[in-house]
């Protein structure tokens, strides 16, 4: 080491030129890399730590978004854009603040959406499947619930008498979104078809009716997602319109239950109906847009659908709990990234990705930096790859890696996964045993596409590994480093002082 500092002292003896201390050459000075840098620190050192209290705060989780997830939706959306994307920004990314999340459930070292997303709210890890509940809770039981109960940040946001919201693109009643409002020992009691006899008995209560019938505060003020199938009775389950369309075994219609509980309280199932809400007279809107979960963003865009997008459903969202002067706390969630890595397939996983980042953009265009903790990050991630041998800059994200082939000679893609249904198209059988194909072949392009698997399974797994955390607003910097899940509850609690009445 010391003969290398001596030959770059004397400059020549390596080739290069002679230094002089502490100077840079004028050609690295004006590189746009390093004046992009440098331009970046000297933000950074001028901004200032936001330390005051959060009236508001939103929260994004991309479920299923992993680190890759991300990089991979960023250079696509670039080169949506025209670019070769690997230099574009998400709208998060540009926080000033980030970090990793350790994302294990107590029983899990792949974790499931109940248990993290339950840490995320209530600031108390727990195992999988159990919905607002300690890990003492034993899954689908019900016995001394109570004791195992877990208060989350939305019901500490409503009794401080701030707003309160749950915005979704999977069922609103599916078990991220849950985790926010409901108390289950089963994920899957999402309404009340799903619960057996014995559950029925001791008193267990679906997880749709406890959405309706929120107890804290005046309820919640917002809640627009899917699962409309949940909510309506049994009996109606043959009318002509699928928005009418019912499970419930009991012969309740919690749509109107939701009606009746407020003069000004609306529902829609419509993207219309959802964008002539008049947030002026509207108190509490329950929106459920489908039968089961949305629809993919860029199955909507082309089919001309009815169902809002993300972006329309947090604009509209943003309308009404925004108007509460003490504030509000709304919860978003893009549900099918999550789903569309399960089938293996990465482009609609991408565009879920990336239009959760314009719902961020949103969202920051419509609040104030310094009142509004904004906090974006994902319950877990999956097992996507990206990456490959020299891929070029510019390469397309979602085709092959160019002039590289494997160890047998045929090519292969910038994504692949480590399991789940493997190459083939959407809902076809997964394949098993088989050899590589020559992907020259086929339509990498094609909506349905699916990568190839390493190992097969009929759904791709959830992943072990930890997911980021993106921050900004008052005590975002706390969201830095590598953390438990967990802790991102008592940032949000520590930041609008939801414990003590809030900062109104």
């Amino acid at each position: 080491m010391w003969l290398l500092l001596s030959l770059v002292a004397a400059g020549g003896a390596l080739g290069g030129p002679r230094l002089e201390s502490g100077s840079v050459p004028e050609h690295q000075l004006s590189d746009p890399y390093y004046e992009a840098a440098r331009a970046a620190l000297a933000a950074d050192l001028e901004r200032p730590l936001q330390q005051g209290a959060a009236k508001n705060v939103i929260l994004f989780v991309g479920d299923g978004m992993s680190l890759a997830t991300i990089t991979a939706a960023r250079i696509l959306d670039g080169q949506l854009a025209g670019g070769p994307g690997e230099e574009n920004v998400l709208s998060f990314e540009s926080f000033p603040f980030s970090g990793l999340v350790k994302t294990y459930n107590t029983d899990r070292q792949s974790p499931d959406s109940a248990g993290t997303m339950t840490a995320i709210m209530t600031g108390v890890k727990t195992r999988a499947g159990i919905v607002g509940l300690s890990e003492a809770a034993r899954r689908g039981r019900c016995a001394e619930l109570e004791a195992h109960w877990l208060v989350t940040a939305l019901e500490l946001a409503e009794r401080a008498g701030m707003s309160t919201g749950v915005v979704t693109t999977a069922r609103i009643t599916h078990a991220t979104p849950a985790a926010a409002y409901a108390h289950s020992p089963d994920r899957g009691w999402e309404g009340d078809a799903d619960l057996g006899e014995k559950a029925r008995s001791a008193g267990c209560t679906d997880i749709a009716s406890q959405l309706v019938h929120f107890p804290f505060g005046d309820g919640l003020e917002v809640a627009l997602g899917g699962g409309r199938i949940n909510f309506l009775p049994r009996q109606t389950r043959n009318a002509g319109s699928p928005a009418h369309r019912g499970r419930r075994k009991d012969g309740r219609d919690l749509t109107r239950e939701w009606l009746n509980r407020s003069p000004a309280a609306r529902y829609v199932t419509r993207r219309s109906e959802l964008m002539e809400v008049d947030a002026a007279e509207t108190r509490h809107l329950l929106g459920l847009f489908s039968s089961s979960h949305m629809a993919y963003e860029l199955d909507r865009r082309r089919a001309d659908s009815e169902e809002p997008s993300l972006v329309e459903m947090v604009q509209r969202a943003l309308d009404l709990v925004s108007r509460n002067p003490k504030g509000f706390l709304l919860v978003v969630e893009s549900g099918r990234i999550d789903h569309a890595h399960h089938a293996g397939n990465a482009q609609r996983a991408l565009v879920e990705a990336i239009e959760l980042s314009r719902a961020v953009q949103l969202a920051m265009d419509r609040t104030r930096e310094h009142d509004t903790l904004i906090v974006v990050t994902a319950d877990h991630g999956h097992g996507i790859s990206i990456g490959g041998r020299n891929v070029p800059r510019g390469n397309p994200v979602l085709g092959l890696v160019k002039d590289d082939v494997d160890l047998s000679g045929l090519p292969y893609t910038v994504l692949s996964y480590a399991t789940g249904p493997g190459l083939g198209k959407l809902h076809a059988t997964p394949r098993v045993g088989q050899n590589r194909v020559d992907l020259r072949e086929l339509d990498l392009d094609d909506p349905d596409f699916r990568q190839e698997a390493t190992f097969p399974l009929r759904a791709t797994a959830h992943s072990a590994e930890d997911v980021p955390v993106y921050a900004r607003g008052p005590w975002a910097h706390l969201l830095s480093g590598t953390i438990e899940q967990n802790v991102i509850f008592h940032v949000i609690e520590h930041a609008a002082q939801l414990s003590t009445g809030g900062s109104r």
